[in-house]
C-alpha cells in the first residue's frame, strides 16, 4: 500500500542496512537482535526515549530492564526504526493507553516469572527437607538425596496429591463431626451407651428386694385418649432440660407447637383441643410454683376437667413423673441459686385445703430476698425448705398435719414421710436420676413407648460442683438432708434394678425373635426339600419293589411333618391366635406347652440373678 505524500515527507528517506550487517533473509517478525538495537540506537525513537529512564510510576530502584526486551523486540519487528515516526503519528491519549496496555502486560510476565522462579525453590526446599527426613529415617536402605530425576517426580506429586486431598476434605467436611474422619475400621468397639455415667460398674449388689411388678414399668399411655402426664418438677434437680425435651424432643404424630420468645408450649392431643402434658412448659405452674404430690393429687383433677361437672368428667389415668438428684449436690445448687435472688415465693404449699401460716412455715430472711446469703448461713436456718426438699415434695403431708409440727413427735414425723415418698416414688409411673441421664431416657422410653428424637446429654459440670467444701462441712449437709439421702440411695437402687431388668428383657426378645426366624427359616428349607423330593418320586413310577416301602415311608414322613411346618410358620409370622386355639394346640401338643411355658418364666431369671448378686 502506497503513503501520502505528507507522510512519506514526514518519515524520509527508506532505511538502508549498513554495510557491516548482514543482509536480511527471514521473516521480519523472526529478526535478530542486533536489528533491535540499531533501532534503539536511533535518536527520537521510542525505545531510546524508554531507555533513557524508567517508565512512569516506577521507582528508579527498580530493575525495570527485563521488562523493556519484550517491546523492543515488538517495536523492531515491525518497521525496525521506521516504527517510531508512526508511533509519533498516533493521538496522545491512544498512545498513553498503548504504553499502559505495554506496562501491565509486562507487569503480568514478571508476576508469572516470579510465581514459576517461587513453585521451583519452595518444590526444591521441599525436596531437600523431605529428603533429610527420609535418610534419617531410611538411611540404611535408601538415600534421598541420590534420587533420580523420576523419584524426585513421583515424591512431588504425593506431597501435591495429599495437599490436595486436604483442601477437598476441608471444603466437603469442614465440621469436627464429619463422617468421614470418623475411622470405624481403626477404631475400637462403640462403647455401650447406656453404661454408668458416673463410671461406676455396670453391675451393681442391690440392697432391696423388689417383686417382678416393681421393676417392670410399662404403662399403656394412650395419647389419643383421656391419660394425662404430670410432671412433679422438684428444685435444682435438672426438671428444667427434662421439662424441654418432653415439649420439644418426642416423636409424636402431632407435635407441640412452640414459638420463638416464649416458655409455654401447646401440646395437644392428635385431632383434639386438649393437652396431654401437666407440666410447667405445657400449662404453667397451674398449680403452684413447683407444686409438690400433696398439691398436685388434689389440684390436677379440678384444673383440667374445670369447666366439667364431677360426674361428667373422664375416667382419666394420671401418670406421675419425677426426676430426683443426690442430696448434696441439689442442696448446693440451690444455696447458689438463692445466692442469685431466688426466693420460689409464689409458691402456696397447698394442704388440707389451706396454705400454712407463717408460725407453721416461718421465713429465714427479712429482706425481699436472701441474695449474697454465705453458706453458713443457710445450714443455720431451721426452717429451711431446702433440708429434705425431696422427701417433703414426694410424701403426703395430710399423714403428718402438714406443716404444724406439733401433732407428732419429730422422729415419728420423720419415719411416716420418708415411708410415704419412697411408697409413692415406687408407684409413680416413671421417674429418673439426674447423674444417668441416658438411663433416664431410656427408661421413659420404654416405659411410655415414646422415643426421644435426640439422645440427653450429661452434664458433669454443675453449678454445685465448682463448689470447694471440705469434709466437715459435706457431712453437715448430709445430717440435714438425712431423709434425702435415704431416699436417694432407695431410688438409686430401684432405678438401677430397673435399667438392668428392662435390658435384661430386651435381650430376652431379641434372643427369642432369633430363634424364630432360624426357625422360620430351617421350616421353608425342610418343606421345599420334601416337596421337591415327593415331586421327583411321582415322575418317576417306574420303580423296583423293593423300594415301594421306602417311597411310603418318606411319603408319611411328608405328610406328618408338613402340617407341623405350617404351624411353625404362622407362629413365626406374629399372629395372635384366639384363646380356643391356644386350649386347642396345648391339648395337640404337650411338649410346646412346656416349652412355653419356660419362654414366660424366662423373665423371672433376672429376680433369680439378684439373689445370686447378694
Amino acid at each position: 500500500m502506497a503513503l501520502p505524500a505528507c507522510a512519506a515527507r514526514a518519515l524520509g528517506p527508506p532505511l538502508q542496512p549498513e554495510r557491516e550487517a548482514p543482509a536480511r533473509t527471514t521473516c521480519p517478525r523472526r529478526h535478530s537482535r542486533v536489528e533491535a538495537e540499531l533501532a534503539a540506537s536511533r535518536p527520537g525513537s521510542v525505545a531510546a526515549s524508554v531507555r533513557a529512564g524508567p517508565p512512569r510510576g516506577v521507582s528508579r530502584g527498580f530493575n525495570f530492564q527485563p521488562l523493556l526486551d519484550e517491546p523492543l523486540k515488538a517495536s523492531s519487528s515491525l518497521a525496525g526504526a521506521a516504527r517510531a515516526p508512526l508511533f509519533a503519528l498516533l493521538a496522545r491519549g491512544r498512545r498513553r493507553r498503548m504504553h499502559d496496555l505495554r506496562r501491565r502486560w509486562d507487569l503480568g510476565s514478571l508476576c508469572r516469572a516470579l510465581l514459576t522462579r517461587g513453585l521451583a525453590a519452595l518444590g526444591h526446599s521441599l525436596k531437600h527437607v523431605l529428603g533429610a527426613i527420609f535418610s534419617k529415617i531410611f538411611g540404611p536402605l535408601a538415600s534421598v538425596g541420590n534420587m533420580d530425576e523420576k523419584s524426585n517426580k513421583l515424591l512431588l506429586a504425593l506431597v501435591m496429591l495429599f495437599l490436595f486431598a486436604v483442601i477437598v476434605l476441608q471444603y466437603v467436611c469442614p465440621g469436627t463431626e464429619c463422617q468421614l474422619l470418623r475411622l470405624q475400621a481403626f477404631s475400637s468397639p462403640m462403647p455401650d451407651p447406656y453404661r454408668s455415667e458416673d463410671e461406676s460398674s455396670a453391675r451393681f449388689v442391690p440392697r432391696y428386694n423388689f417383686s417382678r411388678g416393681d421393676l417392670l414399668r410399662k404403662v399403656d399411655f394412650d395419647i389419643k385418649g383421656d391419660d394425662l402426664i404430670v410432671f412433679l418438677h422438684i428444685q435444682k434437680t435438672g426438671g428444667t432440660t427434662f421439662g424441654r425435651h418432653l415439649v420439644r424432643n418426642i416423636q409424636l404424630e402431632q407435635p407441640c407447637e412452640c414459638r420463638v420468645g416464649q416458655k409455654k408450649c401447646t401440646c395437644h392431643r392428635p385431632g383434639k383441643r386438649e393437652t396431654w402434658l401437666f407440666s410447667r412448659f405445657s400449662t404453667g405452674w397451674s398449680c403452684g410454683l413447683h407444686a409438690d404430690w400433696t398439691e398436685l393429687t388434689s389440684c390436677v383433677p379440678a384444673v383440667v376437667d374445670s369447666k366439667r361437672d364431677a360426674r361428667l368428667r373422664p375416667s382419666r389415668n394420671f401418670h406421675y413423673i419425677t426426676i430426683l438428684r443426690d442430696p448434696v449436690s441439689r442442696y448446693l445448687s440451690e444455696w447458689r441459686h438463692v445466692q442469685r435472688g431466688a426466693t420460689w415465693k409464689a409458691s402456696l404449699h397447698v394442704c388440707d385445703g389451706r396454705p400454712p401460716t407463717s408460725e407453721e412455715l416461718p421465713s429465714c430472711y427479712t429482706g425481699d430476698d436472701w441474695s449474697g446469703c454465705p453458706l453458713k448461713e443457710f445450714m443455720d436456718c431451721p426452717y429451711n425448705l431446702a433440708n429434705n426438699r425431696q422427701v417433703r415434695m414426694l410424701s403426703d403431708l395430710t399423714l403428718v398435719g402438714c406443716y404444724n409440727l406439733s401433732v407428732m413427735p419429730e422422729k415419728q414425723r420423720n419415719k411416716v414421710l420418708l415411708e410415704s415418698a419412697k411408697s409413692n416414688l415406687k408407684h409413680m409411673a416413671f421417674f429418673g436420676l439426674t447423674e444417668f441421664q441416658r438411663k433416664t431416657q431410656y427408661l421413659f422410653e420404654k416405659t411410655f413407648n415414646m422415643n426421644f428424637i435426640s439422645p440427653f446429654t450429661q452434664y458433669n459440670t454443675t453449678r454445685a460442683s465448682s463448689v470447694e467444701i471440705n469434709e466437715e462441712i459435706q457431712k453437715r449437709i448430709e445430717g440435714l438432708n438425712f431423709l434425702d439421702m435415704e431416699l436417694y440411695s432407695y431410688a438409686k437402687d430401684l432405678f438401677l434394678q430397673r435399667y438392668q431388668f428392662m435390658r435384661q428383657k430386651e435381650h430376652q426378645e431379641a434372643r427369642r425373635k432369633r430363634q424364630e426366624q432360624r426357625k422360620f427359616l430351617k421350616g421353608r428349607f425342610l418343606q421345599t426339600h420334601f416337596q421337591s423330593h415327593s415331586q421327583g418320586q411321582s415322575q418317576n413310577p417306574s420303580q423296583n419293589p423293593s423300594q415301594t416301602p421306602n417311597l411310603n415311608a418318606n411319603q408319611n414322613v411328608t405328610q406328618n411333618l408338613i402340617p407341623n411346618l405350617i404351624q411353625n410358620l404362622t407362629q413365626s409370622s406374629g399372629q395372635n391366635p384366639s384363646p380356643k386355639e391356644n386350649r386347642e394346640s396345648q391339648k395337640q401338643s404337650p411338649g410346646q406347652e412346656q416349652s412355653d411355658g419356660n419362654t414366660s418364666n424366662g423373665t423371672h431369671d433376672y429376680i433369680g440373678s439378684v439373689e445370686k448378686w447378694r
